[in-house]
């Protein structure tokens, strides 16, 4: 027999079997090693009694209210909120789209109603509730005017830029081809603005789920807001865990369903969805235009109030709004409210953003960090942020940590996901140029990532601005403890002072323009080089 040498026989490839698979099933393991660590120090600490069960129930104490929920109680709460969401959704869209469709298509239009408009958006939808509780009561209605204020605005603002900024090129042909009018809007305006309005609608999605939430655990007596405020002052956190994970689950479903629907409705390539601009400057009668409205509003509201056209208790006029604000920014009441809630808003964003900024660059340099908190902190992003206040306030009370910990919660998750997102989307090429030159992380940070991120991250920090501020004042609306220009607008609703209510919103408003507007000078000073 010949002998055969073992150097003439050919390699056999390895077999995928003989791969190890440790490495692959670890990794796949590693997005659920925190959730589990959570879990199992629950566990310890229920069995262990480190902390009361009235203020951390036992996991076996969670599942079997979840169990005894399910059999009917939580789910006619639920639909019910589902159905008052539903027609809140259907009003908001509807007038959000015929407005925002209306100024896209006349630029004389926007002139006189798009100024007004954006001046009442500045009001945050919570600012309005107390307003709107003394109108409207605290039934049915209240919760559908609250659902349409929270909805209307970013469809209006979306389907505007949609409408108004789809193909000039394309809109001047059809112009040249005389083009008739539903031809135009069909094959032109309607694909173009598509994009833009889904964007809105997905925006308003989450905006009405968290205002409905909100206004339920104020004033209500049905619903899955009204079932977490009733378990909170029975000190049933078990039922308040249940209604938590059901309010997460519904928000990862509602974002994924209007993400599936602008998957298959918009299937064309797009650009990216404009900005609202400044109009050109106008002069002469023009000038005039965006006053015309908000002039004719205060007119026809100091006439009707001097007609009493309304309860007076109801509807006070302008000029009473006018004296209570100079009287409380002279005797210090409105100034000293303000300044306590400035003070809560900027500390909690100090506190939620820089976890939100670290955080956000950790995730954005490390893919195993990525794998490891990515999925968790997605998961809590999905949950409404006023779905943990009864929470909070059972575990830190009404007081100034509760506050601080609520407004850091809401302004961590704009900082957080900007900063990462910003960070993961820089230049593969500045990468290779830092292991090429070895440079340290300090290095690598100071001279490529910082700079390369610098207007995400600006933008983020723009947001949590905001959020801050709307969070200040739902933390001051649940927690009213310690004056604050939310509690002193409750405090106002209860004793139905309209005037101290309006002039709260007046400067709500104002506060929150502000604040937009600083974040806008920081974003675009700390940015300048780009432009350079």
């Amino acid at each position: 027999m010949a002998r055969i040498s073992l150097l003439s026989l050919p390699l056999a490839a390895p077999s995928k079997d003989a791969v190890p698979r440790w490495p692959q099933l670890g990794q796949r393991l590693l997005p659920w090693l925190l959730p589990l660590t959570l879990f199992a120090l629950w566990w310890l600490a229920s069995r262990n009694h480190w902390m009361s069960e009235q203020i951390l129930p036992a996991p076996a104490l969670v599942w079997s209210s979840a169990v005894e929920l399910a059999g009917g109680e939580l789910w006619s709460h639920l639909v019910i909120s589902l159905q008052r969401l539903f027609c809140g959704l259907l009003a908001g869209i509807a007038a959000g789209a015929i407005l925002g469709a209306s100024l896209g298509f006349s630029a004389r239009a926007e002139r006189l109603v798009f100024p007004t408009f954006s001046a009442l958006s500045q009001v945050p939808t919570l600012a309005w509730i107390p307003l709107f509780m003394v109108f409207f009561g605290i039934g049915e209605t209240l919760k559908l005017v609250v659902l349409v204020k929270a909805i209307v605005v970013p469809v209006t603002l979306h389907t505007l830029v949609g409408v108004r900024d789809a193909q000039p090129n394309l809109r001047e042909a059809a112009r040249v081809l005389r083009l008739p009018s539903h031809v135009l809007i069909r094959r032109l305006i309607l694909p173009a603005a598509l994009p833009a309005f889904m964007a809105g609608v997905r925006l308003a999605l989450a905006a009405g789920w968290t205002s409905l939430l909100a206004v339920e655990l104020l004033a209500s007596s049905e619903g899955i807001g009204y079932l977490m405020v009733w378990a909170r002052q029975l000190f049933m956190l078990d039922i308040v865990f249940v209604c938590i994970v059901v309010i997460g689950v519904l928000g990862v479903v509602m974002d994924r369903g209007i993400g599936w629907l602008d998957r298959k409705w918009v299937h064309w390539p797009h650009p990216a969805t404009a900005q609202i601009r400044r109009g050109p400057r106008y002069e002469g009668w023009q000038r005039m235009q965006p006053w015309l409205l908000p002039l004719l509003l205060v007119a026809l509201w100091q006439v009707a109030t001097q007609q009493d056209w309304v309860d007076p208790n109801i509807l006070v006029s302008p000029w009473a709004v006018l004296q209570t604000s100079v009287a409380g920014v002279l005797d210090g009441s409105l100034t000293t409210a303000l300044g306590k809630s400035l003070g809560r808003a900027l500390g909690g964003l100090l506190l939620g953003g820089s976890l939100g900024f670290a955080m956000g660059l950790w995730l954005g340099l490390s893919r195993r960090g990525e794998r490891l908190l990515g999925p968790t902190l997605s998961a809590l992003r999905q949950i409404a942020i006023f779905a943990w206040v009864p929470l909070l306030t059972a575990w830190f009370g009404l007081g100034e940590l509760a506050k601080w910990v609520f407004i850091a919660l809401a302004a961590f998750f704009p900082l957080f996901i900007a900063t990462q997102r910003s960070v993961l989307n820089l230049s593969p090429q500045l990468r290779e140029t830092a292991q090429v030159l070895r440079l340290s992380l300090w290095q690598r940070l100071h001279r490529l990532v910082l700079p390369g991120a610098a207007a995400g991250v600006f933008a983020g920090l723009r947001l949590s601005l905001i959020y801050a501020w709307m969070g200040t004042i739902g933390a001051e609306y649940f927690m009213p403890s310690d004056g604050g220009i939310g509690s002193l607008m409750i405090g106002a609703q209860q004793l139905l002072r309209m005037d101290l209510i309006m002039s709260g919103m007046l400067l709500v408003g104002i506060t929150g323009a502000v604040l937009n507007l600083i974040g806008q000078r920081i974003e675009t000073r700390a940015t300048r080089w780009r432009h350079a």
